[in-house]
């Protein structure tokens, strides 16, 4: 009603003029300044962009603290949590106050309104229904429906112009600042009745319409349109903006009100009816004296208008001399606008939360001298324990008998909160649906704040938090029309009565209602959205009901419900069984369970995890329909668009978690065997699988193999498969690793070389026992054994857990012996020890969270299809996707792909990688303390560490998963698109006529190569599994019917892999090369920049290289013509075409 308009999205970058943000310091007087830019100068930083420790002198470090300082530290230490706390919160209050240069540029705009406002020209009195004398460029702001009403109008300049909101007490915040005022309408205009059939809303209307005239030939303003006050549709107001350059600067909202004495208000009570159905529905009243149906929304709009001055004088007599309350409700207004939680029509206003920091500082649960941080807390405490749709509040003191009971109140509206006259719900159009996720939100806040977490700040008021990202599933409603039908269904006829024919907010709350009965169990929270009706021209018919977009609903769901099939109803035989067959309807039938028992129930057809996923679907398009009469088609579902990405190749209704679980079996299986090997010299202490199968995170699952013999040419010496030339590249089959430990022995060798070859032998054996007493197809190597099990193939590798230590042993020319960390050592550590305690780990991630596969899967496919996948170990990709799901804040853990895949690209977007390491705290073994520890000691050796740093419990100084890239122009890149491709999906995602293409931000950009490379289909293998998939292949030797095969498969082998070393060994020096392993046909090359600068001549280096005369001397320089001649050469059969970009390079 008062508080400031909604805003944009992002806090940051949003704001209307750009000021510099200094670093706030412990003094806050002339010192503090001098301080602050002697520090400037000091501290220059080594690296572009890394924080770094400010250098003070000796006599500014041990200099006395002034009293100033001591004051402010007590502060900090009574009424925050730390000081960087309050430093954050003080530089947010900074950049969303108004300056004062501004404030004078408003008060001096809003000087010149009202002087206008009092200068428009009166108009004679005649009748509501005649408007003629309204001039032709200026409509009516409002549906006349229907025309016909009793009552005159005359218009006469206001009685008063009164400012009224939040702008007066200092409480409004950027970007958009909007002033609101109030214009009282004298009492000449109003009559006793007009109370009555919008006849007030009438006079408002044309009152509205007739200044709109008059100010828009003003050259003052240089916009004047209308717009819904919070969505009431009965309610428009005139929208001022200066001309020129202060047009953004703000925005005037007139609203004209009565008298605050005018209307008598035991009349405006929620109880009693001022819309007559005889007018209203064009009918006579029901001969049987059935009362008329109350209309406690209309007459709550109307009361809202006479209390705007008493609110604002209770709000300033309050709020007036307390800063911190002030701040308070700043900080309040930024939480709901990054929520989203106060847009449109029904939303948490920032007027409402004002309020609510009234009645806590009138209940004595604020105190006038707490900061604005612990009003911020208190408000959030009080929000996550009280639920208003039950036990409502009241600022009314008065004990007087005539007022309504609290229980009048609860029975016409959701949400109740009255103001100091106990008549008026501040809260009546806040839908339950909407309090409820107030209430959600505070309470993940409290859990937040409570952790003292050093991102806290971050996260509670700096992370933007749109439906699509906070949700797990959305559905739109489109177009609105629909919802018509729904509330003839379910005869809806008082609501639209009392909504003056809003059927949108009419059918929302049994809308919601229905869907919350049906989800049940499958449902946390139902969030709705309606976007703001946008502002009209004067000249232009106010917008209608259908036109305001779509109606958009949140589905945040529970994992632990959302898979079942079935909804168990009553006993056949109970009095309930016929309600939950009404509710069902046909999905409803009789089932006998084994227990004997005879239900009703229902069964949802879903056989794919994907498909049980989005069982919602089901639910909520069967209940719109039956319910309802919303047909499917006006139901848009967007659940599982993303889940075509990670499909394999024949199964569409599956995004491979069964695949996957089967491979795990199949590795269950073995480990079996392995454990239980009669033979073995040393028996097996450990199996653990060291592969993304194992851990659930490989995009494109194995299915089990049996080789087309027609495809290969047979090695018989070996038992082998060779491809033939003269057919397509066999499919892609690639060995899962597992890790096979055996007990400590003394027998084993001390020597590296002598491991290695006892090593060798324990393959073979291993190999031979696995033969001769299972009857596994097996190959051993010296460093591992392939085995062919049930069509999968396992790299079964022997470690030996102390070769690290002799590896790490160095022998100085003395002969004494030291231990250093070398490049094989730490290779073989990551391999045998790091590698299968992460895929345990992450093994055991999945099992708590089902969603965790498909969100790093379609993380490792977006990276890949952008062809940066070769710069990003597997690992790496998933222990990022897993910090979304143990570090969900300020979110909950994802329970759908698309949601985790959303803030996937969110974080990388937007994290710092260059100034803090990202912490995946697997199995929560690192403690607060630990992880401050972790964070000093990066900050100590950044220069040492990697370019993106990950930091694990097993893990905490080297970051073992990115020592070997990304280089930081790849993280750069990477972190470039994801920024772009966020907005562009979530856009998609959002958009109510259906996503579109949803694979448009998975294609690569390739007009940032300076070489294309073209492949023929023919020889990769994968070719399937690329982001447009072809309509057709070649056949890859695979035979079709399941059966036992006894030929081992040609393992890894990948046509375009093994190009891409050959190129990378070749002209790795002179250019970097970029693939997409999942069937790309593109192999992406940009020259580096170093190689195109003339050398000197050398005879040892003239590889790719030809000789110029350079000024008298002789250089060489790339040979570009001769290098894309070998590119050709090298992939011949492979390469289709070399293109070459010219004008990106030169020589």
């Amino acid at each position: 009603m008062m508080g400031p308009a909604p805003a944009g999205e992002q806090l940051c970058g949003a704001i209307g003029e750009p000021e510099v943000m200094e670093p706030a310091l412990e003094g806050t007087g002339k010192e503090g300044k001098k301080a602050s830019s002697r520090k400037r100068t000091l501290a220059e930083p080594p690296a572009k962009g890394l924080l770094q420790p400010v250098k003070l002198s000796r006599a500014e470090l041990y200099k006395d603290p002034t009293n100033e300082e001591l004051n402010h530290l007590r502060e900090t230490e009574i009424l925050f949590h730390s000081s960087l706390l309050r430093l954050q919160v003080e530089e947010l209050l900074k950049e969303v106050r108004l300056s004062e240069k501004k404030k004078d540029r408003i008060d001096a705009f809003l000087r010149e309104v009202n002087q206008r406002v009092v200068r428009v020209p009166s108009v004679p009195e005649t009748e509501l229904t005649d408007q003629a004398w309204l001039p032709a460029g200026v409509r009516v702001p409002l549906h006349q429906v229907p025309y016909a009403v009793k009552g005159c109008f005359r218009f006469l300049p206001p009685a008063q112009v009164t400012v009224v909101g939040s702008y007066l007490l200092g409480t409004c915040i950027r970007p958009d600042i909007n002033v609101d005022v109030a214009l009282t309408m004298p009492r000449e205009i109003l009559q006793d009745k007009d109370g009555l059939n919008q006849r007030y809303f009438r006079k408002r209307a044309l009152y509205l319409a007739h200044l709109a005239h008059h100010l828009a030939q003003d050259p003052l303003f240089g916009s004047v349109c209308f717009s819904y006050t919070n969505g009431c549709h009965l309610k428009p107001s005139l929208l001022l903006r200066p001309r020129g350059k202060d047009e953004r600067l703000v925005t005037v909202r007139l609203h004209p009100c009565p008298p605050p004495d005018f209307f008598r208000p035991c009349r405006l009570l929620p109880t009693k009816n001022n819309v007559r159905s005889a007018w209203y529905r064009g009918q006579s009243p029901a001969g049987d004296g059935s009362p008329e149906p109350p209309t406690p929304h209309y007459n709550t709009w109307v009361l809202q208008d006479t209390a705007l001055e008493s609110h604002l004088q209770l709000l300033s007599t309050m709020l007036g001399s307390a800063q911190g309350l002030k701040d308070g409700v700043a900080l309040l207004k930024v939480w709901l606008r990054q929520r989203e939680l106060d847009k449109g029509q029904g939303g948490f206003t920032g007027f409402l939360v004002s309020m609510l920091v009234v009645f806590l500082v009138s209940t004595h649960k604020i105190h006038t001298t707490m900061s604005g941080y612990q009003v911020l807390r208190s408000v959030l405490q009080f929000l996550a324990t009280t639920d208003l749709t039950v036990n409502g509040i009241s600022l009314c003191l008065n004990s007087d008998p005539s007022l309504p009971a609290l229980a009048d109140f609860h029975q016409a509206f959701s949400v109740v909160f009255l103001d100091s006259s106990g008549r008026l719900n501040l809260c009546a159009d806040v839908t339950a649906s909407t309090y409820h996720q107030v209430q959600y939100e505070a309470r993940l806040s409290m859990t937040l704040l409570d952790s003292r977490a050093d991102d806290g700040f971050q996260l509670l008021l700096m992370t933007p938090k749109p439906m699509i990202r906070a949700f797990d599933h959305v559905l739109h409603l489109h177009p609105l029309s629909r919802l018509q039908a729904a509330c003839h269904r379910l005869k809806l006829w008082p609501e639209l009565q009392d909504n003056g024919g809003d059927y949108v907010s009419a059918a929302l709350g049994p809308l919601t209602t229905l869907l919350e009965q049906g989800l049940g169990t499958r449902l946390k929270l139902l969030a709705h959205s309606r976007p703001p009706v946008p502002e009209w021209g004067i000249s232009q018919d106010p917008p209608k009901h259908k036109d305001s977009g779509s109606l958009t609903l949140g589905l945040l769901l529970r994992p632990e419900g959302l898979t079942s099939v079935l909804e168990l109803g009553p006993e056949a035989d109970q009095p309930e069984a016929a309600k939950f067959r009404q509710f069902w309807g046909f999905r409803s039938e009789l089932r006998r369970f084994q227990d004997g028992a005879i239900r009703e129930a229902v069964v949802w057809e879903a056989a794919s995890m994907s498909q049980k996923r989005l069982i919602p679907h089901q639910v909520v398009t069967h209940l719109l329909a039956l319910h309802t009469d919303i047909p499917e088609t006006c139901v848009h579902y967007v659940g599982g668009p993303l889940d075509a990405l990670i499909q394999g190749l024949k199964q569409t209704s599956s995004t491979g978690e069964e695949a996957l679980a089967v491979a795990v079996c199949c590795y269950d299986d073995l480990s079996r065997l392995l454990w239980g090997l009669e033979g073995l010299p040393l028996t097996v202490s450990a199996v653990q699988g060291a592969h993304p199968v194992l851990r659930y995170t490989e995009v494109f699952p194995p299915t089990p193999v049996r080789p087309a013999s027609s495809f290969y040419e047979p090695l018989q010496e070996r038992s082998s498969l060779l491809p033939r030339l003269d057919k397509p590249c066999p499919a892609y089959v690639e060995p899962m690793t597992v890790v096979c430990h055996l007990e400590g022995s003394g027998q084993w060798p001390q020597d590296a070389e002598a491991v290695q070859r006892v090593r060798a032998a324990f393959q073979l054996r291993l190999a031979e026992l696995l033969t001769q007493q299972h009857g596994l197809q097996c190959r051993a190597t010296a460093t591992h054994t392939d085995v062919l099990k049930d069509g999968f193939v396992f790299r079964i590798r022997v470690a030996y857990q102390r070769e690290p230590q002799i590896l790490k042993e160095v022998q100085s020319p003395e002969g004494m012996i030291s231990l250093r960390d070398t490049p094989a050592s730490l290779h073989l550590e990551r391999d045998t020890r790091q590698l299968p305690l992460l895929t345990s780990a992450l093994h055991g991630l999945q099992q708590q969270h089902p969603a965790f596969s498909g969100v790093a899967r379609l993380a490792k496919r977006w990276v890949r299809a952008q062809l940066l996948g070769e710069d990003f170990t597997d690992e790496s990709l998933d222990l990022v996707a897993a910090a979304l799901f143990l570090h969900p804040e300020p979110f909950t853990p994802p329970s759908s792909p698309q949601v985790g895949f959303l803030r996937f690209l969110y974080l990388v977007s937007t994290f710092d990688w260059k100034n803090n390491p990202l912490i995946v705290n697997l199995n929560n073994e690192l403690t607060v303390e630990e992880q401050v520890e972790i964070r000093s000691g990066f900050l100590a050796a950044r220069t040492q560490l990697p370019v993106m740093v990950i930091v694990t419990p097993q893990d905490r100084k080297h970051s073992v998963w990115t020592q070997d890239g990304p280089s930081a122009q790849i993280l750069q890149q990477l972190v470039v698109l994801a920024a772009e491709a966020l907005p562009m999906l979530e856009k998609q995602l959002m958009d109510p006529r259906g996503p579109g293409d949803i694979r448009t931000v998975f294609r690569p950009p390739l007009d940032i190569y300076d070489v294309l490379i073209r492949l023929s289909p023919r020889h990769i293998p994968r070719h399937r599994q690329a982001v447009d998939s072809p309509a057709a292949s070649f056949c890859r030797g695979l035979l079709s019917q399941p059966g036992p095969s006894s030929l081992m498969p040609v393992l890894g082998y990948d046509p375009p892999q093994l190009y891409l070393m050959q190129l990378r060994e070749a002209f790795g020096d002179l250019a970097l090369f970029f693939y997409d392993q999942h069937g790309g046909e593109v192999i992406g090359v940009l020259w580096k920049p170093t190689s195109f600068q003339p050398q000197p001549f050398k005879a040892s280096s003239t590889k790719g290289r030809m000789v110029m005369s350079r000024g008298g001397e002789l250089v060489m320089v790339p040979n570009v013509e001769a290098i894309l001649e070998d590119f050709a050469v090298l992939g011949e059969g492979l390469v289709q075409t070399v293109e070459a970009r010219s004008e990106r390079w030169t020589v």
